[in-house]
């Protein structure tokens, strides 16, 4: 499987890696699904202190056993959860996040985290208290790169232009191409990776029935999921494999994370680093098919 660099932090990731949240509806499959990406080459792994209050980090340290070394674990923080359980809030102090790189370091059963990622962001935080934290962790060793996970344009260009995030997480698919409109040339300029969450839309894109979603609506997803369908079938490809080819095709994108909650799904998404890009008619006939939408917020 092709390895790609997360900017200029030395990280190589595999093009398909595994996001982590959705291992909590694999139950008891969740170790095998770990271990099956691993022997796929799969290499990235993808959680968050948020995800399951914590236990999402902890089954993927457990799965993972003595192979840490084989692995790059990323992961995000940023989320308070209030007393009792009833919610989080968003907090992107220094005092916690440097008290939940300790937590989940014991979590991970690791003494450095490969990928540390602030989990959102507003254009009003403390952006210079938060690169200033996590430059600090980098430092100490506690990290060795680190992004944020963020589709807001006015955040990302923040972070773009004063700091050394080696990657930004976002939302792209077939279904949702704003990125394309900011996010993806200015990072792709910068030098900054992408990591693509949702390339296949909640599965609309890998065989879901049809429903509005993401500002379209049930027609037009149909009609998506129809020539997508078609290509597919004609390149020898799942729809799910000819979506994630279609993520991984913007030139900033350096590894997509779809979750699998069974082995078929697994060996399915981590085909489609060895199947055929998609043609320049495929793209072009995806793209009319879902015509591009623009942020109205976070501009």
């Amino acid at each position: 499987m092709k390895m790609n660099l997360l900017g200029a932090s030395g990280l190589a990731v595999s093009e398909i890696g595994l996001g982590c949240m959705s291992l909590a509806k694999a139950g008891t499959a969740a170790d095998a699904i770990v271990h099956r990406a691993l022997d796929l080459g799969v290499n990235f792994f993808d959680t968050a202190d948020l995800y399951e209050r914590g236990a999402s980090e902890e089954r993927l340290a457990r799965a993972l056993g003595g192979r840490r070394g084989d692995v790059v674990i990323a992961t995000k923080a940023g989320n308070r959860w209030r007393a009792g359980g009833a919610g989080w809030d968003w907090d992107p102090s220094p005092s916690h996040l440097r008290g939940a790189v300790e937590a989940s370091l014991r979590r991970l059963r690791t003494d450095y985290i490969d990928l540390y990622q602030l989990h959102g962001g507003t254009i009003d935080d403390p952006i210079d208290d938060v690169i200033a934290t996590f430059e600090a962790l980098r430092r100490a060793g506690k990290i060795r790169a680190w992004g944020i996970s963020s589709i807001r344009p006015n955040v990302i260009r923040e972070y773009a232009a004063r700091s050394s995030i080696a990657s930004v997480m976002m939302q792209y698919s077939v279904l949702d191409r704003r990125p394309e409109e900011q996010a993806l040339p200015l990072l792709r300029d910068r030098g900054i990776s992408v990591i693509v969450r949702g390339p296949v839309a909640k599965g609309l894109l890998a065989g879901k029935p049809a429903h509005a979603d993401l500002g379209h609506d049930r027609e037009r997803v149909a009609a998506v999921q129809q020539v997508l369908g078609d290509a597919s079938a004609a390149a020898g490809r799942t729809p799910a494999q000819s979506a994630l080819r279609f993520a991984l095709a913007a030139p900033a994108v350096a590894t997509v994370i779809p979750g699998a909650s069974s082995l078929a799904q697994l060996q399915d998404n981590v085909a489609a680093a060895a199947s055929n890009p998609l043609g320049a008619g495929e793209a072009d006939a995806l793209r009319a098919a879902a015509p591009a939408q623009h942020y109205t917020v976070h501009r």
